[in-house]
Parts: structure tokens; sequence; C-alpha cells
């Protein structure tokens, strides 16, 4: 059990099982109660446990409640959302924040119950359905679609990329855009040794981003830097027999560590000995309209980044001389890059400063917590 002393309050975070994580705020005077709901998101998960739990503890009673996870929606449907309908009817709270979209079905049987529903959308699936390998059936489709458009509606809506409005127009509860910039807990001073140059990279490691185009670059790279390393921490959504068929990866596959999922303390204990921090994605889906957050932790680590040249992208980096934005699919400008940056420690490491200042002033967590207080302040007094 972990307790943090918040001034007048205690959050207390209690670990049940593997899988079960609870956060509750314990106020001097009762506060709004506020579940917390995914069935796709980890105990763990950066934003949910690390920045939006803690966030609302300041002044309400939070529950963060993750459930079991299967890969498929359909044992998901069957399986867990009985289990978060179980929550709410053991806790009763006033208000109820959903992180995927496969639980509005359920979140109007909670508003029917007397909730406020949050419905937070971090991904524009309707530019990324196509893409996806699984759970994108017709019916499932036709549901989503179906709930979402009710959604804007009659629940309170929060965005995590601006560009999402695009999308969702026309909404009648208030609605705000909460980014997930990064959290200013985390501080390195990179320190890499360029006769043994690493890189790092943390999220999801999938071809959609730029696996392939690491590894080519690696292979190219590797013959002036035999000793080189690329730390990856994530999910990996490839088998060992598609990773096995990529093109030079045989050649570079002592040079690769992949970690897992880990929490963000151990991974980011990697990047004092990196070079720079990776976040290539390529141009499909919504992937052009959205931030990865890891461009935002590697600033806020002290990394150079190297991302993709897409205008979203630009508008930082480049603005803000703390990388380089290159086509996420070509290898040797990768290579290029990265041996640039093993040659020019100096002006690496001016780069890396210049990000983490500009996360300290615009690009962090604190400033993105105070408006999703704000926020939550437009539904408190609909609770009296």
């Amino acid at each position: 059990m972990t307790i943090y002393h918040l001034r007048t309050y205690h959050l207390r975070i209690y670990h049940l099982r593997t899988y079960h994580l609870r956060i509750y705020h314990l106020p001097l005077h009762p506060q709004p109660r506020v579940l917390l709901l995914s069935t796709v998101h980890p105990p763990n998960d950066p934003r949910i446990a690390g920045k939006i739990a803690p966030a609302l503890a300041t002044h309400y009673d939070v529950c963060w409640q993750p459930l079991p996870f299967f890969k498929y929606l359909v044992w998901r449907l069957l399986l867990v959302h009985p289990m978060a309908l179980w929550q709410f009817i053991k806790i009763r709270p006033q208000i109820v924040h959903i992180f995927v979209a496969e639980l509005l079905p359920l979140a109007f049987v909670f508003r029917c119950l007397g909730a406020k529903v949050v419905y937070e959308v971090q991904e524009n699936l309707y530019k990324k359905m196509a893409f996806k390998t699984h759970n994108k059936g017709w019916l499932f489709q036709y549901f989503f679609r179906f709930f979402d458009h009710q959604a804007r509606r009659f629940f309170y809506c929060v965005f995590t990329e601006k560009a999402y409005l695009n999308e969702y127009q026309n909404l009648t509860k208030p609605h705000a855009v909460i980014q997930n910039f990064a959290d200013l807990t985390w501080t390195t001073l990179p320190l890499p040794n360029p006769n043994s140059p690493t890189f790092f990279y943390a999220g999801v490691i999938s071809l959609e981003r730029s696996l392939d185009t690491i590894i080519n670059a690696l292979a190219l790279l590797k013959s002036t830097y035999p000793d080189l390393k690329m730390h990856l921490f994530g999910k990996l959504n490839l088998t060992q027999t598609q990773l096995e068929q990529l093109p030079h990866y045989a050649a570079v596959r002592q040079h690769l560590v992949f970690h897992g999922y880990v929490s963000q303390r151990v991974a980011f204990a990697h990047a004092q000995s990196a070079v720079a921090g990776i976040a290539l994605l390529k141009p499909i889906g919504d992937y052009p309209d959205s931030y990865p957050t890891k461009l935002f932790d590697y600033m806020a680590l002290g990394l150079p980044v190297v991302t993709s040249n897409f205008e979203l992208y630009q508008q930082i980096v480049e603005t803000q001389r703390c990388g380089f934005c290159i086509a996420p699919d070509n290898a040797s400008q990768l290579a290029e890059t990265l041996k640039w940056l093993i040659e020019h420690p100096e002006e690496a490491r001016n780069q890396g400063k210049r990000g983490r200042t500009a996360v300290e002033a615009m690009y962090n967590w604190p400033n993105e917590a105070q408006k999703l207080l704000d926020f939550y302040q437009k539904l408190r007094p609909l609770q009296q």
C-alpha cells in the first residue's frame, strides 16, 4: 500500500490481485465520487493511473477500476462488462469517466441510474478502424457509430487531441481537450557513451510505428558502431515469426532489447544513457493528427527526439529546435540522423535541454490537469 500525502487528505492506492487497482480520495468533507473505467488499459496506465486519477483526487473521491483484459471484444462484452456494472452498483458514483468506446452502451445504463458520464476519446476510430486486425466486424462498427453519435448528445466529452473536434461536432454538453503532455516528475541528464551508443523507444511496437524502418536503419549504422543498442519498451504487436521475417532483423537482432510493458519508472531509467528518443509513426489513420505521447516524454527526459515529418509534429520539434522530423519510412535518413546525434554530442545535449525547457513552459501535465479540474467543475453543480 502506498499513501501519498496531499495537504489535508490522503490518496491511497490498493493493489488487489494482479489486475485490480483502486484509488480512493478520502477528503475531510464529502466530495462527489468518480469512477474511472476501462476494459483495455492496464492498472498502471500512465495517463489514467499516473495523471488523471491523482489530479481528480485533489477534489473528488476517486476510484480507478481497471478490469481483466481479453483480446477479443466479444469476451469483454460477455465477461467484463457485467463486472463493470457490478462495480458501479457497489460504488454508486456520481460521475463515471470511461476511456474506451465499447463502454458506451453501459454508460447509458449508468446515466439512467443517475450518474453523469464523461466520455474520453483517445483515438479517432473513424480513421483507424480500417487498420485494426480484430474487433472490427460490421456489427461492432454499426453499434460504435450509433452509440458514439448518441454520446455527443448526452455525455460530457474529453478529447486528447484538438484534431478530434473536426469529427466530433454539434456537441450538446460541455467538452474539453486535455492533451497527454509530459509529467514533470521525470528528469534525467542523458550521458550517452559515443563508443556504445544506445537509443530509446517507449510505446506500442509495431510496423505502423516504423519498427521496420528502425531495424533497417540500425543495420546501416552498425557497421560504424558495432556495439550500438536499441532499447524498446512496450507491447510488441508482431509475432516472433513476423519479426524474424523482417528484412535485416537477423543482422541486428543482437542489438535489439525488447523489455516488454513495464512501468515508466523502469523504462525511463534507461533514457539516461540514450543518444535520442525515437517516435516515428507512419502516415496512416489518425497519426498525422495526433501527438505521440512519447514525443513529450522524451522532451521531458532531456532527450533529442527523432519523429515523423508531419506538420503537427514539426510545429513543436522544429520550432523548439529539440530534434529532427524525418520521413518515417526512410531508413537511410534515420541512420544519418542518428549518426549525426552520436557525433555531435554537445549539439544533441542542447537539443535535449531545449526540449525539457519547452515542456516545463508549455507541454506539461500540470497545465492539463488544471484544465481537467476546470472541466469537472462544470459537472459539480449538477451533483447538488
